[in-house]
């Protein structure tokens, strides 16, 4: 049975002892929290007291998000990368989060590439010496430096990080990439979220346009997850929700719970 997990995005109002609470009593198998809320990490407390607390709630912390412009490297993003990992560490994350360049800015064919792998040269022993993965999430905007997952792990075998480093195959963003190859044995975690605004094209999605997924989702997520595990992926499926009227959700839990089973059923139809 596929595992649930939850992004801090999709509740992004929830302080994050709430966000624990939640993901307990919708039978998640971890969370994914964030830096980039209104709120500050864990709420500003103690990496190690905020991991114990996910634990002892029975739940994996599967990444704390984010290095933002990852790929292009340079020494104070070292220390944004460093400093990311002190706290994932320390609260016992399994991962951090790597988020490529979105500005349509180092785009040209071989630049890159070549950025890109000095990235990860850089990140490689970083990760080694805080034993985390670095989760590489492409993003399929035109204007994303690294729109595709196949550039991704050519770099990553280039570099020899297939140990440090693991893909985000997220359902939005593979969409709006115009799908392609799966690599399910680079893929560490899955995010999904629906679309279901009928008139947007699929080039102009963006993300206020990210809800729960149900039976009107445009992304195919059940499809996405389902090819997944048939190609032999095992892992974590987070909701990513970005839009403002799932934040306002009087009852997330019973959303996300009616998301999940519709998810849950539609891969058991897919495999009868």
């Amino acid at each position: 049975m596929v595992g649930f997990a939850l992004n801090h995005m999709t509740v992004a109002r929830a302080s994050f002892r709430e966000l624990v609470a939640l993901s307990a009593t919708l039978g998640c198998v971890g969370i994914e929290v964030r830096n980039d809320l209104a709120q500050s990490l864990f709420d500003g407390l103690d990496p190690v007291e905020a991991g114990n607390l996910v634990h002892a709630n029975g739940l994996r912390l599967l990444a704390v998000a984010e290095v933002k412009r990852f790929n292009d490297w340079s020494n104070s993003k070292a220390s944004e990368a460093l400093a990311l990992m002190q706290i994932a560490s320390a609260a016992g994350a399994e991962a951090i989060s790597l988020i490529p360049r979105n500005d349509n800015l180092g785009m040209g064919n071989g630049e890159r590439q070549a950025t890109l792998r000095v990235a990860l040269k850089a990140l490689k022993p970083m990760l080694n010496d805080h034993g985390l993965i670095g989760m590489i999430e492409p993003l399929g905007f035109e204007a994303c430096a690294l729109r595709y997952k196949s550039e991704a792990v050519e770099a990553i075998e280039a570099v020899g990080g297939g140990s440090q480093f693991k893909l985000v195959h997220d359902t939005f963003h593979h969409t709006l990439a115009h799908g392609g190859p799966l690599f399910p044995q680079h893929t560490g975690i899955v995010h999904i979220s629906g679309v279901v605004d009928q008139s947007v094209r699929v080039a102009d999605m963006r993300d206020p346009h990210r809800v729960l997924v149900d039976p009107r989702d445009r992304l195919g997520n059940v499809e996405q997850i389902a090819a997944l595990i048939g190609a032999g992926w095992d892992g974590p499926v987070s909701m990513e929700s970005f839009a403002t009227e799932v934040h306002a959700l009087a009852d997330p839990a019973a959303a996300l719970a009616r998301s999940f089973t519709f998810i849950r059923e539609g891969l058991a139809a897919r495999a009868a």
